[in-house]
């Protein structure tokens, strides 16, 4: 099985196995598959807006959104154990770290821009050496906010996810507690040329759902083509910089009219064409480490545990 989460936030990749959360009709009214039904996912979408395509165990096929269905190692871990399916509010107490990130801390919001926040928990030892454990991340829909637990967190810095790193250096911190500040102080180590293929892996994915849609609908989703262009800026200044610029600062008017769509695709995707090439000059010339400093973030980690004994 595919190691995925059930992080809604987090693209579940094709090959692992999910359940589903809803029943599903038929045409008629008949019911088709009643929720718990095993399936496999086929096709993922690059977002959570869109759908999944999953397949059943008698080879028939559905599209579901996120909420729809559970990764299927974490329900399996639930109804083993009886453990909550990672519910916010029994560990709430143990978040370390909540930040703003998304449009807020882009500096690309709106009157009516959702406010998302993302951070760290870390629960006490009895409840990690539990039989029940502790779920890899929280989420809440209703007020937008995800939280991952800390190896998590460490393990997705490690691999440069984009998502995880803009938290580390979003302008906008809400809370962080000894620990995570002591994180803060050592976010550097996570930076290293796995920046390059990291996001660049989620540049191409966008891409290839633009134009998957631009032949299908003859239309271009804006907000992805903006945040395709953000994460190529991203990238290219961390690789020159040595640091996460979430705020996309001087590229705030012209990003903002790619979201409104104001800007043609031929002068979007030139910009595209061109950030690629900036891109890999700057991989070419940068001094960032091949690897990130793991031991030290294993350490961190370690010392985390122990401060929770």
């Amino acid at each position: 099985m595919s190691d995925a989460t059930d992080n809604p936030n987090v693209i579940v990749p094709v090959g692992t196995q999910v359940v589903t959360r809803i029943e599903l009709r038929a045409r008629e009214g008949q019911l088709d598959r009643p929720k718990g039904a095993l399936a496999e996912v086929v096709k993922s979408p690059v977002d959570n807006f869109h759908s999944y395509r999953v397949r059943f165990v008698d080879g028939e096929e559905a599209s579901l959104h996120r909420r729809e269905f559970a990764v299927w190692r974490e329900h399996q871990r639930a109804e083993a154990t009886g453990a909550p399916p990672g519910d916010l509010e029994l560990y709430r107490q143990h978040i370390i770290y909540r930040c703003v990130v998304g449009s807020r801390a882009y500096g690309l919001e709106h009157a009516d821009s959702d406010t998302d926040r993302r951070g760290i928990f870390l629960p006490p030892a009895d409840l990690q050496w539990s039989l029940h454990g502790v779920p890899e991340q929280l989420e809440e829909d209703a007020t937008q906010e995800c939280y991952w637990e800390l190896q998590k967190f460490l393990v997705m810095a490690l691999k440069a996810n984009p998502n995880v790193l803009e938290c580390l250096w979003t302008p906008l911190v809400e809370e962080a507690k000894p620990i995570a500040q002591e994180l803060l102080a050592m976010r550097a180590i996570f930076l290293s040329k796995l920046i390059y293929p990291s996001y660049n892996g989620y540049v191409r994915s966008q891409f290839k759902k633009i134009e998957q849609d631009r032949r299908a609908r003859g239309q271009v989703r804006w907000k992805h083509a903006m945040h395709l262009v953000r994460l190529l800026l991203a990238a290219k200044g961390a690789l020159e910089r040595q640091e996460i610029q979430v705020q996309v600062g001087e590229h705030r008017e012209r990003l903002l009219a790619i979201k409104r769509g104001e800007t043609s695709w031929q002068e979007i995707d030139a910009w595209r064409l061109a950030l690629h090439a900036e891109l890999d000059a700057a991989y070419a010339r940068t001094t960032l480490p091949e690897r990130p400093d793991t031991e030290r973030a294993n350490a961190f980690l370690v010392r985390a545990r122990r401060s929770m004994t």
